[in-house]
């Protein structure tokens, strides 16, 4: 864990959250690595998302790393109390439950707002209000009805993206809004409910094809079957079963291109003079640079593209990337300690501040790990939260 050379942009703001799975966790997560004090509220038996199996096992560690953690039963009047107490000291509420569940607690923004006026409330749904706001989503529902999984995959074969972009994003939006809203608090004096949504997230990720169909009348073609913009765009499959993406984006990089491998005669093919030219010519372009590439393995072929700045990439599997030399020595990754006490890795925010990354300040939570400690700075006794935990209230010790 390290400890920032300077005050973050966040410190002294306090969060507490209601939120589990990604949405939620991952604003948390982005206003705690900008130095706010986040405080996760959890039920007695925990997030549910700290015992996901498979490709949910990293939400836990990744999400709610630099938070504290408290247990409580919100279901019972004493721990609404200890929690309308908590966010009475706080600055933003953020939560991902329906909001029904809110309303019943007593924890809905109306409610909170009423109290303090200047709380900022951050709501992550599955749609903003509309037509669609009573329907049950998830990432990979917004995918299929968003256009996202139909540009991701072949025809008649919608995939969903590898990764969850929408609850991610929809969590960095909901930081963003979270952002605004202090700003604009400091002017107005007042606080005001942000909300997100995964729906129109997605919205905004394919907007860039729903302009495309906008200025040519054209509707796009998924991914695989798009028409690349680009002459040279394409994986290559190489010696020793290798695979590389190669590209080269412009007339300057053809040139440069068939320089370094000596395809003068490509060069010099009035076929092949202008991008436009080598787009309309990849039918049998393409196939004759795989024929003439193949016998390079990956390596030789990054030397030749990386000497000479044209764009590359190696096909590289997720868990590779713990080794990954720019992440290591550019201080992409920390180390962190889970909540089984193993050592690991984990990716910071793709950002600096004033030359610094924003590193990990604390451990992912276990359990109730910061309730003793928060009840006591609430003002409650030792003997006030032995009593609580004998209670079923609290978490027993």
């Amino acid at each position: 864990m390290t400890t920032p050379s300077k005050p973050l942009p966040l410190a002294g703001i306090r969060v507490v959250e209601f939120t589990h799975m990604v949405m939620g966790p991952t604003c948390g997560m982005v206003l705690a690595d900008l130095g706010a004090e986040v405080i996760k509220v959890e039920p007695l038996g925990g997030d549910s998302t700290r015992k996901l199996l498979g490709s949910g096992a990293g939400f836990y560690p990744l999400f709610n790393r630099n938070k504290k953690s408290l247990a409580i039963d919100l279901q019972s009047a004493k721990g609404r109390e200890v929690v309308l107490r908590l966010i009475a000291t706080a600055d933003i509420v953020s939560e991902n439950f329906k909001a029904s569940t809110m309303q019943k607690l007593g924890l809905d923004y109306a409610t909170l707002s009423k109290l303090d006026a200047r709380l900022i409330y951050v709501s992550h749904k599955g749609f903003l209000p509309g037509p669609y706001d009573h329907r049950t989503a998830l990432d990979e529902v917004v995918q299929m009805m968003g256009g996202l999984a139909y540009m991701t995959g072949r025809p008649g074969d919608p995939l969903r993206a590898g990764s969850s972009v929408n609850d991610i994003m929809g969590g960095m939006f909901g930081a963003i809004g979270a952002m605004a809203a202090l700003m604009q608090r400091q002017h107005t004096g007042k606080g005001q409910e942000v909300e997100s949504a995964l729906f129109e997230n997605n919205v905004f990720l394919v907007a860039q094809h729903m302009m495309q169909f906008a200025i040519t009348g054209k509707a796009p073609d998924p991914m695989p079957q798009k028409i690349s913009p680009w002459g040279i765009y394409d994986v290559f499959s190489v010696r020793n079963q290798e695979q590389i993406f190669l590209a080269v984006v412009g007339d300057t990089q053809w040139a440069v291109f068939c320089k370094g491998f000596g395809f003068d005669d490509l060069h010099a093919d009035t076929r092949l003079t202008t991008n436009n030219d080598r787009v309309l010519a990849r039918a049998w372009l393409i196939p004759l640079l795989r024929e003439r590439l193949a016998h390079h393995t990956a390596a030789e072929l990054a030397a030749v593209f990386e000497q000479n700045g044209l764009p590359f990439a190696p096909i590289t599997d997720p868990q590779h990337l713990f080794e990954d030399p720019h992440l290591q020595q550019t201080g992409g990754l920390a180390p962190m300690t889970l909540p089984d006490g193993r050592q690991t890795q984990v990716p910071l925010l793709p950002l600096k501040l004033d030359g610094e990354r924003l590193g990990l300040r604390l451990d992912p939570p276990k359990l109730d790990e910061h309730g003793s400690e928060l009840l006591l700075g609430l003002g409650y006794s030792e003997s006030d939260i032995a009593a609580m935990r004998a209670d079923g209230i609290l978490l027993p010790e």
